[in-house]
């Protein structure tokens, strides 16, 4: 049901409205008052924008041990092998759970879910209903959530601190849609915000993926990790005037190819498993052949039975109806656009953060499941998962979740640990300040799929004196509040790694390094 007006104590507060939020409402709903504060309207989250898929091991030719081979290999050698293994052992029951409650996923003529296969996959183990999956489990989630009466939502709440006491997290301040602000008292605080992919100018993210969480723990003194870690989807449209909308990874599961401008296949040279190399790979093949034939990269399914094509994916098929280009037949124009962070506030298995009281589940949290690069699909099994496991975390008695061994932290022991590079450019940093759309643009051009030292350093600095500036007073101040600090901490994080690994690529050290850099780079504020 709906609440408006005066906020008082409520037992647990969750924020965002994706499915890592709405999993975890309906974990906590048997146990107290449960609070959801929703960013926009409940279904614009980046749940409602996956299409490709939910990834779990229940093929008969499918495993545990061979997701979690999947996952790990993709992950470049970084990711937690605890995380891997909780979630893909218990992604089987949530999705079993899924169905249930009624998803309506695809099936083969036997009647058994149809799957799909994604790129680093070795076997099909995609659920899929159509190209609409994130939708459809969101309609499932949310039509749930509806029936439970001690879960109320709030839409159009803008959350901008997390309320600590002592050493615990407390509840949360926000602004509702008419911009007055509120505080919402609770025993438990589940960050569920999604991504951040507005930071950076091109992004497949809806508008809302600003990073909040990882704003609002960072401020809150929790840790946050990885944050170098962004995905560039390599396929969003990329045509001009037309919005970047996703090309999904299943078209190339499928048998799309990716083509030069003159029809050429050319990802075999970039990596054995072309198309269906991993993201990252793809990601910087396609801008790598732009650069090199000065031309447009497209996707084709030109050799592919139109039927079918129009049959499995009928949102990208209409998307592309609109800006007159037919899938079954066109080249569609693609490229690379921010998509998903690895990165996020540091949390246990169970969602805990740093912070007693305060959790974190879904993409806004770090558990290491991904390392340095995500397996496809397997983010909307984060989400049911970690939602799940963060629900029951949340009922027991507040703790903190410790530091790993595999932690460094900013300003420790870490090699390049200020994030600074060594190096001084005060005097050549533009005094102006910045408007959200500068630091998109900055962000995409010195953070994005190539970085060196000195953009990064320049960047650093840049935000540096953007983020003394920012103050909270208004909704708008903290909305770019919001988006300097999140922009800052991926630039730092980005500087201080001196390797390439998965989706974060240094030119100038090209190279995976692992006698040094194996290790999960941690920031935390202070005060």
């Amino acid at each position: 049901m709906r609440s408006s007006g005066p906020r008082d104590a409520y037992d647990f507060v969750i924020v965002g409205g994706g499915v890592a939020g709405l999993r975890a409402a309906i974990g906590l709903a048997p146990a107290g008052r449960v609070l959801v504060l929703t960013k926009a309207e409940p279904a614009e989250s980046n749940t409602g924008y996956a299409q490709g898929g939910i990834a779990a091991a229940i093929g008969d030719d499918d495993s545990p041990a061979l997701h979690a081979a999947d996952t790990i290999r993709a992950g470049d050698g970084l990711c937690d092998q605890e995380a891997v293994e909780v979630c893909v052992e218990a992604g089987p029951r949530y999705v079993r759970e899924l169905l249930d409650w009624g998803a309506r996923f695809d099936h083969d003529p036997d009647g058994h879910p149809a799957l799909g296969r994604e790129a680093a996959h070795s076997v099909r183990r995609v659920l899929h209903a159509g190209d609409a999956t994130g939708r459809e489990i969101g309609r499932v989630l949310w039509e749930r959530v509806s029936r439970l009466r001690s879960v109320e939502t709030i839409d159009h709440a803008f959350a901008t601190r997390v309320i600590v006491e002592g050493d615990r997290a407390a509840g949360v301040s926000h602004f509702d849609a008419h911009g007055e602000p509120y505080d919402v008292r609770a025993h438990a605080t589940l960050l569920a915000t999604g991504g951040a992919g507005h930071v950076f100018r091109e992004t497949t993210n809806p508008a809302v993926a600003t990073g909040d969480g990882i704003a609002l723990a960072f401020h809150a003194g929790a840790r946050v990790a990885d944050l170098e870690f962004v995905q560039f989807h390599p396929t969003a449209l990329s045509l001009a005037g037309a919005p970047r909308f996703l090309i999904s990874e299943a078209l190339r599961g499928e048998g799309a190819r990716l083509v030069n401008a003159r029809g050429e296949p050319f990802m075999t040279r970039f990596h054995p498993d072309g198309d269906l190399a991993p993201r990252d790979v793809v990601a910087r093949g396609i801008a790598r052949e732009a650069e090199e034939t000065v031309g447009p990269v497209f996707l084709t399914l030109a050799h592919l039975d139109r039927d079918f094509v129009r049959r499995r994916f009928p949102t990208i098929a209409a998307t592309c109806a609109q800006i007159g280009l037919d899938l079954a037949r066109d080249p569609i124009p693609v490229g690379p656009a921010a998509h998903y962070i690895m990165g996020g506030v540091d949390t246990d298995v169970w969602g805990r953060t740093s912070v007693a009281g305060l959790f974190a589940a879904g993409e806004v949290a770090c558990t290491g499941l991904h390392g340095a690069n995500r397996l496809a699909s397997n983010s909307l099994l984060e989400g049911l998962v970690f939602g799940a496991r963060a629900a029951a975390a949340m009922q027991e008695p507040p703790k903190a979740a410790p530091l790993k061994k595999d932690r460094v932290m900013a300003g420790g022991a870490g090699p390049m640990a200020d994030g600074r590079g060594g190096a001084d450019r005060r005097s050549a940093i533009s005094h102006q300040p910045l408007a959200t759309a500068d630091v998109r643009d900055l962000m995409w051009r010195s953070a994005g799929l190539f970085r060196t030292r000195e953009g990064l350093a320049a960047t650093v600095e840049l935000l540096d004196r953007e983020a003394d500036r920012t103050s909270g007073a208004t909704a708008e101040a903290c909305r770019h509040r919001t988006l300097v600090t999140v922009a800052r901490l991926i630039a730092r994080a980005a500087l201080r790694r001196e390797e390439s690994r998965g989706a974060h690529f240094r030119a100038d050290f090209p190279r995976r390094d692992d006698l040094h850099w194996k290790v999960h780079l941690v920031d935390q504020d202070h005060g």
